[in-house]
C-alpha cells in the first residue's frame, strides 16, 4: 500500500476519517492523498443580476485550496507524507476515476458528510463508490464534535465473515495488506441457516413418532452443517496464521447474516469489520438486499468493504 485516499468536503464529519488513515499511513509508510471535489454549478440570477459560474468556481477553488492546505499542515505535523488535490465534476465518478489511475490505493472515508464546502455533495458518495470501484473502502462512522489527530486508533481485533465461497475469501488479502505485522486478531465467522421441518408434531400418535424421527434427522443435518462450516473456517484460518495473525473461528446459526455479523462484532468488541460485497444495483439490490449495506449502516466500528470483480 503506497497511497491512502481520503476524500474531504470541508466538514468535521468527513474529517473523522483522518485518524484512521493516519494510523495506517504511519504503520505502512504510505502517503495520504487528501482530495476534495468541486461539483459543477449552474449560472444563476439573483434580483436581476447574473452570477458567473467562473467567478463562483474560482472562489470555491481558492477556499478548497486553503482548507486542504490547513488540514495537510496538521497531518504533516504528525510525521506523515501528504499530498492534496482538487477535482472538478461529480464526486463519486471523480474519485473512482482517480482510483483507476493508482494501482496501489485504499480509500478511508466517512460514510457521508455535508459541510460548508460540501453542500453540493448529494446522496451517499460511499454508497455509489462501493458499486463502481473494486478498490477497498474503509468506511468510518464519525462521532460528534471535532477530531483529535493525535488520538490513538486501535485495530486489534477484526471480525471477518465468510460464507464458504471463494468470493467471500477475497477479503483476506486486503486484511492481510492493511494489518500485517500489527499483531491483530482476526475472528473468522460463518453464519449457517436453521433447518426447520414444516410440521414437527402432528395430532396423531404415528405422526408424533414420525415428527420425532424427522426432528432427529434435522438435528443431525444441522450438526453436519456446523462441522462442515467449522472445518472450512479452520482452513481459512491457516492462511492468516501463516501471515502472522492470531485467529479464532466462530460458527453461529442465524438466518439473517447481517444481524449475525453485527452481533458478533459487538460481542467481540471488534475494532473493524471486513467483508466482500457483490455491490448490487437496482432491482437486484431490491430483491436480494445487501448484507454489506446492512452492516455498514448498523455497525458502530469502521467497516472495510470491497466489491468483487465478478459482480
Amino acid at each position: 500500500m503506497k497511497s491512502i485516499l481520503v476524500p474531504l468536503d470541508g466538514s468535521e464529519f468527513a474529517e473523522h476519517a483522518l485518524p484512521l488513515a493516519m494510523h495506517l499511513g504511519k504503520r505502512s509508510g504510505a502517503r495520504l492523498h487528501l482530495v476534495t471535489v468541486s461539483t459543477p454549478i449552474a449560472e444563476s440570477f439573483v434580483e436581476g443580476m447574473m452570477f458567473s459560474t467562473a467567478e463562483i468556481s474560482l472562489e470555491m477553488s481558492e477556499r478548497h485550496q486553503k482548507y486542504l492546505a490547513e488540514i495537510a499542515k496538521r497531518v504533516r505535523e504528525q510525521g506523515l507524507i501528504v499530498e492534496t488535490g482538487i477535482m472538478h465534476g461529480e464526486v463519486a465518478p471523480c474519485l473512482c476515476d482517480l482510483l483507476t489511475r493508482d494501482e496501489d490505493q485504499v480509500v478511508v472515508m466517512a460514510t457521508h458528510g455535508r459541510g460548508a464546502l460540501g453542500r453540493f455533495w448529494m446522496g451517499s458518495v460511499a454508497d455509489e463508490m462501493l458499486r463502481e470501484t473494486t478498490k477497498p473502502l474503509l468506511l468510518v462512522h464519525p462521532e460528534e464534535g471535532p477530531i483529535d489527530l493525535r488520538a490513538e486508533v486501535r485495530l486489534g481485533r477484526v471480525v471477518l465473515p465468510l460464507d464458504g465461497t471463494p468470493f467471500s475469501e477475497r477479503m483476506l488479502e486486503p486484511v492481510i495488506e492493511l494489518l500485517a505485522g500489527a499483531g491483530a486478531e482476526v475472528v473468522l465467522m460463518r453464519a449457517i441457516h436453521t433447518i426447520v421441518p414444516a410440521n414437527l408434531m402432528p395430532d396423531n400418535l404415528a405422526g408424533r413418532k414420525e415428527a420425532r424421527t424427522l426432528l432427529l434427522q434435522v438435528q443431525e443435518a444441522q450438526g453436519r452443517m456446523r462441522v462442515d462450516a467449522d472445518e472450512y473456517l479452520r482452513g481459512a484460518a491457516e492462511r492468516l496464521r501463516e501471515k502472522g495473525f492470531k485467529v479464532r473461528t466462530e460458527v453461529m446459526v442465524e438466518d439473517d447474516p447481517a444481524k449475525a455479523i453485527l452481533r458478533e462484532a459487538d460481542r467481540e468488541h471488534a475494532d473493524l469489520i471486513a467483508l466482500e460485497t457483490h455491490g448490487r444495483r437496482g432491482l437486484s439490490r431490491l430483491l436480494h438486499g445487501s448484507i454489506a449495506d446492512k452492516v455498514v449502516r448498523g455497525a458502530r466500528m469502521p467497516v472495510l468493504v470491497q466489491k468483487t470483480l465478478s459482480a
